[in-house]
């Protein structure tokens, strides 16, 4: 499996779905590498250090890529580089292993390199400052979670650790920028000194990698006790007492459902009137408006006013009406991030993930996949075994992601207003199920001796949420949901509104073509009946569908435009488009509507969720499981919309 092609000074392309790292530096700037354990700050501190956009979380494998900005220190200008976690130059992963080229590889490794570590780490960090000191290279420690280790009754003397270690130590406190300046000062004095003396390893046999290794514990140990106490008399932590709860066998799950339901409860609750205001924004004021400036400029009826108004406003309009609520869900779930919990949730899961062959571990990039499924693709280089990473990368898509949320929601508002929030958990419910599912029929078909794996985690301490942290997260994901609306889904939207306006009869204009008798209605109209046996066999639904393919969010776009065509006063306010979507369902289903329903929003999770999920799987599995991951996911989400619709509606 590749990683991607990779230069001294880059990495692997980021997905589409990816924030900007930040502003580029200078070609020929010199290259300052940031690199720690996992979750050791690496990423906060980058961001805080480069104003970049990093995905930051508190738990382990958030960054899989090489990030790169422009910093600057006194004097001049550096590239930093932010790599994925490494707890050393051995590496066990595919992530690891790019860690490990880029420092130590046949290219020219990093002027300096900045180790991060958890002050309440020491121990387990610095073994990496170890190997480090063995080699011809500028290292300074950046020393992070000081708070962390004097809640543990650990005090740390950066002086008199830097004097054991023989390299500058600057204490930090990334999540609120403290210290920056120290560790640019640190860094260009570095950059002008000379390389320091190698650490000569004191063994007998050189080629004794066990050895050699209990010599580098024996000097980290030393290390560790000259800049560090403990105090006798430590209580227990907080964190202590709150995971006897959190990670038990039986409250522990408990708890992440109520958790999770409430997330969305709240969500749906808070969301539902902002939207009505923004959608009654774009169907009164600015449809108005743009009425009006076509009719000043002649242009009245005619294809250009058909596009604006039923094509970008009606449909690119309906979509931002979903602003709130997914900054609402974004703002929630990076409080639980930042607070440490959901590193927990990996733990809880554990058992059910080893029952389909995947460590506890596994369930880390699954968790980013609820967020944006390319990204979690990515995730999966935190694996270590081969099997494993595949084997999770087919299952990411079967993670209902924020995109799949929108339509969650407008269906789920339509048909149960009263309940929107539980309909929208119940769906995530489900996702698991189907993930537990897929995985148990994978194992026992194409890796039936895959393994079970013990899961090793580094559970970070649970910390109180920051605001400008927070709000620097929840802002990156509507931005990353802004520019999908702006970009894909104005595409997307003009493509279907060209297909509308193009007749499929003979004698009908162009952009003057009933939506019905266009060509997009007459190629959808051909489709429908494959989800006939599912109760929703209407050209308007399988239409969606069909555009759903590129990104979910353009299901309630093509929705939007197919009505607001149709009817000029329809499907530009949630409320309107919802009537329009209650009428099809009841005309479709037969009398079943709520089975049908329920087999659309089972199909809509688990058929392919979008193009660059597809170009990540490429990406990282390459073309022939991803092929085989679409003719699957496919099969899967029809089989499962049509059990429930007939099962449905027997009942």
């Amino acid at each position: 499996m590749s990683l991607g092609p990779l230069t001294r000074r880059g990495a692997a392309a980021p997905s589409c779905h990816a924030g900007a790292d930040g502003p580029a530096a200078v070609a020929g700037s010199p290259v300052v590498a940031l690199v720690g354990a996992p979750n050791s700050g690496k990423s906060t501190l980058f961001n805080a250090l480069t104003g970049g956009g990093r995905t930051v979380g508190n738990w382990p494998g958030t960054t899989v890529e090489v990030g790169r900005a422009a910093w600057r220190v006194p004097g001049r200008d550096v590239e930093l580089l932010d790599l994925p976690g490494a707890y050393s130059l051995d590496p066990d992963s595919p992530d690891e292993e790019l860690t490990r080229d880029l420092l130590v590889g046949p290219a020219e490794p990093p002027e300096v390199t900045v180790v991060v570590v958890g002050a309440a780490h020491l121990a387990r960090n610095l073994y990496l400052v170890a190997q480090l000191r063995e080699r011809a290279q500028r290292v300074v420690v950046a020393l992070t979670m000081i708070d962390v280790a004097e809640r543990r009754g650990i005090v740390v003397d950066p002086e008199r650790l830097g004097a054991a270690l023989g390299v500058p130590v600057v204490p930090l406190d990334p999540r609120r920028r403290g210290g920056g300046a120290l560790l640019a000062a640190a860094v260009a004095d570095a950059l002008a000194g000379e390389t320091p003396p190698v650490r000569a390893v004191e063994v007998d046999d050189a080629d004794d990698e066990l050895a050699v290794a209990d010599e580098r514990f024996a000097w980290v140990d030393t290390a560790t006790c000259a800049g560090s106490r403990i105090s006798d008399d430590v209580a227990t932590t907080a964190t202590d007492r709150v995971d006897r709860w959190l990670t038990a066998p039986v409250a522990g799950p408990v708890i992440f459902l109520v958790v999770m339901w409430a997330v969305f409860e709240l969500t749906t609750t808070v969301a539902t009137p902002l939207q009505d205001l923004i959608g009654g924004l774009f169907s009164g004021p600015v449809t108005s408006a743009a009425d009006w400036l076509f009719a000043r400029a002649g242009l009245t009826g005619t294809w250009p006013e058909a596009f604006v108004v039923d094509g970008l406003i009606a449909g690119v309009g309906m979509l931002l009406t979903f602003v709130p609520l997914m900054t609402i869900m974004f703002a929630l779930l990076a409080l639980l991030e930042d607070s440490g919990y959901m590193a927990r949730a990996a733990v809880v899961t554990d058992r059910v993930m080893r029952s389909i062959g995947l460590p506890g571990k596994a369930f880390l990039p699954l968790v980013v996949g609820f967020g944006c499924n390319v990204p979690a693709i990515s995730a999966t280089r935190i694996l270590p075994g081969a099997r494993q990473r595949l084997m999770t990368a087919l299952l990411v898509p079967f993670t209902s992601c924020s995109a799949r949320l929108t339509v969650y929601v407008l269906i789920a508002a339509t048909f149960f207003p009263e309940h929107a929030g539980t309909v929208v958990f119940g769906m995530y419910l489900v996702s698991i199920l189907i993930i537990v599912l897929v995985g148990l029929a994978m194992r026992g078909t194409l890796w039936h001796r895959v393994g079970d794996t013990a899961m090793v985690l580094d559970l970070p301490a649970y910390q109180r949420p920051t605001l400008r942290l927070t709000a620097a997260v929840t802002w990156q994901r509507v931005r990353g949901f802004l520019r999908t609306a702006g970009g894909i889904i104005v595409a997307t939207v003009t493509v279907v509104w060209l297909l509308q306006a193009v007749p499929a009869v003979h004698g009908g204009a162009f952009g003057q073509v009933a939506p019905e008798d266009s060509l997009f209605a007459s190629v959808a109209k051909a489709i429908a009946p494959v989800f006939a046996p599912l109760g929703f066999g209407d050209w308007h639904t399988s239409s969606a569908l069909v555009v759903g393919f590129v990104a979910k969010e353009a299901v309630i776009t093509s929705w939007a435009q197919t009505y607001a065509a149709a009817d000029p006063t329809a499907g530009q306010a949630p409320a309107q488009l919802q009537e329009h979507i209650l009428a099809a369902f009841t005309a479709s289903a037969g009398g079943a509507t709520l089975a049908a329903v329920f087999a659309f929003l089972v199909f809509l999770l688990a058929y392919t969720p979008c193009v660059a999920t597809v170009a990540a799987q490429v990406r990282e599995i390459g073309r022939r499981w991803a092929l085989l991951a679409i003719v699957g996911q496919l099969t899967v989400a029809w089989a499962l919309g049509a059990l429930v619709f007939q099962i449905g509606r027997l009942l």
